[in-house]
């Protein structure tokens, strides 16, 4: 039989958050299906479960017939195993495999994608894979009236009193919600992947450009960045989208407000670059910059915006 062997390196205090993640069908079905239908990936391995919450990953692959699995998170996991008849174990070789928990909202807030890349670079043996080893993060643009209405307007009168000096600054914090994909008025252009296998801690931050095609008349009041997922090492091609067409997942949209509304023409392009840093005061925070520009029949505009994921 399989052995789990955990080392307990948090608290307790986010059942919420795992009970969020769990009931992610999207998120969990795609993990067992890649592990189960890809036993050649797990079999006789040695797994890593880099942050690995109630440990269902680690579960997954000792059922998959991993030698062993090594499980990194809280001691919750600890009850779980001996629930379910794995016990502590050792072993020399090692398949690295890290949960999706590293993937935070916009595919990079509050991650621990350095743990993962340290894991990688500390444990990984020759021949070893990375599972998922390929994040690619996108942008489109939507028509939300209604929503950023009542976001900015909420301020001009907070029970009798003018609060809109806030405005600007509410407008500078992204929200994480799930987009109605009728609200999208041009194409999802790709902006960054990331190949986990290869990339270096910093290639997380990054400057890409982006043009954007107007797919019906409409006016845009916000941008949308969502994250596609990819496991390219499998028999076949597997992995599940965050975008707003796709099934709903906990990672839901992350959606950015304009200063202006654009009206725009079917045809017609936005163009501009996205700029995306860690905080350097505390880095599981995320700094956007947004530079777009349109000239359009009815809207010519050119502007920079800057939003803080905190």
């Amino acid at each position: 039989m399989s052995k789990l062997v955990v080392s307990t390196l948090e608290n307790d205090s986010v059942y919420g958050i795992h009970e969020e993640m769990l009931k992610d069908v999207v998120r969990t079905k795609t993990y067992q299906n890649v592990i189960y239908q890809n036993k050649f990936l797990i079999k006789d391995k040695v797994v890593l479960d880099v942050g690995a919450g109630t440990g269902i990953l680690s579960l997954f692959c000792a059922k998959a017939g991993a030698k062993h699995v090594y499980a990194c998170m809280s001691s919750l996991l600890l009850e779980i195993v001996k629930s379910n008849g794995f016990s502590d174990g050792s072993s020399s070789s090692m398949l690295l495999f890290p949960l999706p928990k590293w993937m935070g909202y916009f595919l990079l807030f509050e991650n621990m994608l350095d743990s993962v890349l340290y894991a990688r670079n500390k444990w990984l043996v020759d021949g070893g894979v990375v599972l998922p080893d390929k994040a690619s993060l996108f942008l489109t643009a939507i028509e939300d009236s209604e929503y950023k209405e009542d976001k900015n307007g909420f301020w001009n009168s907070v029970y009798g009193f003018d609060m809109s000096c806030i405005k600007k600054k509410a407008m500078m914090e992204p929200l994480v919600d799930t987009v109605d994909p009728k609200l999208m008025v041009t194409d999802g252009r790709l902006l960054k992947t990331m190949d986990i296998s290869k990339m270096s801690s910093g290639d997380a931050s990054f400057t890409a450009p982006f043009k954007l095609v107007a797919q019906r008349n409409d006016y845009i009041h916000a941008r949308v960045a969502y994250f596609d997922v990819s496991f390219t090492m499998c028999h076949k091609l597997v992995g599940f989208s965050t975008g707003p067409k796709s099934r709903a997942t906990h990672w839901k949209q992350t959606v950015m407000y304009l200063e202006d509304v654009l009206t725009i023409c079917e045809g017609e392009t936005i163009t501009g670059s996205m700029s995306v840093s860690y905080n350097k005061k505390n880095p599981r925070d995320v700094d956007i910059e947004l530079s777009y520009s349109l000239n359009g029949q009815h809207s010519k505009i050119s502007r920079t915006q800057h939003y803080k994921m905190r």
